[in-house]
């Protein structure tokens, strides 16, 4: 199950299916890379790893903020064991508030010391702007809607959302991709290695020279990141969940996670009255509307890979099995399963409605057009007479050509005078 990403591919994976995208052209002597006086890009030299082209037959979308402040319920649930454990939502919702946190605490510092310039080693500019501009073509030639609109966007918002759409890329593809069924446990842990050193100003190549970069000019934290590896880590020893609590931690992982890295990025408007804990939660809740909608659509597909990602125990109660599912016939208990998981999807797509406005004004668009063609999804899974096992729901041309314009006139609308969640 891919995980919902960044940019807004039109809403059918046909366009990725069969291509390949090369991660770096080149090998690229960095001998002499970046010095920061804040430990970032200390000179050492990118270790060079092989390039292959790789089929990645996955589209991405941005979640992002929702309306008013994510409901979470401080909870607990018991575990098999008969101990008392902390909700999905309970344990998601401390790592928003930290990330909430980081993002108050750097804004202070902002305000109390000034700001030195970044020292660059002389003929390592053009190195760096060549890692963006090769994560620039990635984006542009997977995301192209969502590459038009970071256009928009300041030129260092827009290269670090770009770093951060190819890291995510780049994580899925390792369960996801061709050389799916050769990854393992360890080469997952390398991985986050990889990606700690990378934070610590040590990139491996090309492309995460470009995050490292990001990272040491926002106040984005590694959590996210290291969460989404754990998704990736789900998806090697778990092919069921057991209810809506587990689906949901599943679903933070591989989805909610790139709107705790985008806020830093993406700014939030000067005239938003938001909390910034209120703005972390909403961006949380359209990763997960993303998320759910990729998993209704994809059910045939995920079946015939031997995968249901969907609540058991909701199943048994609509009177439905996994054996129904691997059957693939649409009944009128599926469908009426399927409306409460759209249902449920659309509730999430709700709370993020009013508060993409938050966002900064140059931010907007690409935000706003990813919610607008995702939600439409369901809406053809309703069409196709909730039949997601042999025929794939996607928005056709028309109707993404209808849609832009749309998120465009949104994307002018200002802040609302109002916090969200108030009436």
């Amino acid at each position: 199950m891919s995980p919902a990403l960044l940019g807004v591919v039109s809403p059918n994976s046909d366009v990725c299916s069969g291509l390949g995208f090369l991660e770096t052209a080149r090998a690229v002597d960095t001998s002499r890379l970046f010095t920061k006086e804040k430990g970032f890009f200390r000179g050492e030299r990118f270790k060079n790893a092989s390039r292959k082209h790789k089929c990645y037959s996955y589209f991405g979308e941005l979640g992002f903020l929702g309306s008013r402040k994510l409901d979470v319920v401080s909870r607990v649930v018991a575990n098999p064991s008969g101990d008392l454990a902390i909700s999905s939502e309970q344990l998601v919702y401390d790592v928003v508030l930290k990330q909430a946190a980081l993002v108050k605490e750097q804004m202070r510092s902002r305000e109390d010391m000034e700001v030195k310039p970044d020292i660059i080693l002389p003929g390592t500019l053009g190195v760096l702007n060549e890692a963006y501009d090769r994560c620039g073509e990635v984006c542009a030639e997977y995301a192209k809607t969502f590459y038009l609109g970071t256009l928009l966007m300041t030129p260092e918002r827009r290269k670090a959302i770009w770093a951060i759409y190819v890291w995510c890329r780049r994580t899925d593809e390792l369960v996801d991709g061709p050389n799916a069924s050769h990854i393992t446990p360890k080469a997952l842990d390398r991985w986050e290695s990889r990606l700690v050193d990378l934070f610590n100003g040590r990139p491996f190549d090309m492309l995460d020279a470009a995050l490292s970069d990001t990272v040491s000019k926002f106040p984005v934290d590694i959590q996210p990141f290291k969460d989404m590896i754990d998704g990736m880590r789900m998806d090697l020893k778990k092919s069921r969940y057991e209810n809506f609590d587990e689906l949901y931690l599943y679903c933070y992982y591989v989805a909610g996670t790139v709107g705790l890295m985008s806020v830093p990025i993406m700014g939030i408007d000067q005239d938003s009255l938001a909390s910034t804990e209120s703005v972390y939660n909403a961006a949380l809740a359209l990763g997960i509307a993303n998320q759910l909608t990729n998993i209704l659509r994809d059910v045939g597909e995920d079946a015939r890979r031997g995968r249901v990602y969907l609540p058991q125990d909701e199943l048994a109660k609509a009177g439905l099995s996994d054996e129904d599912i691997f059957a693939m016939k649409v009944t009128d208990k599926w469908r009426i399963f399927m409306k409460k998981q759209i249902k449920r999807a659309r509730t999430f797509f709700d709370q993020a409605e009013e508060g993409v406005t938050q966002l900064s004004s140059a931010s907007r668009w690409p935000v706003w057009a990813s919610l607008l063609l995702y939600r439409q999804i369901l809406d053809e899974i309703e069409a196709n007479d909730y039949n997601n096992f042999t025929k794939r729901a996607y928005v056709s041309k028309p109707k993404k050509i209808v849609a832009l314009p749309i998120a465009y006139a949104k994307s002018l609308v200002p802040p609302s005078s109002r916090k969200l969640g108030s009436n």
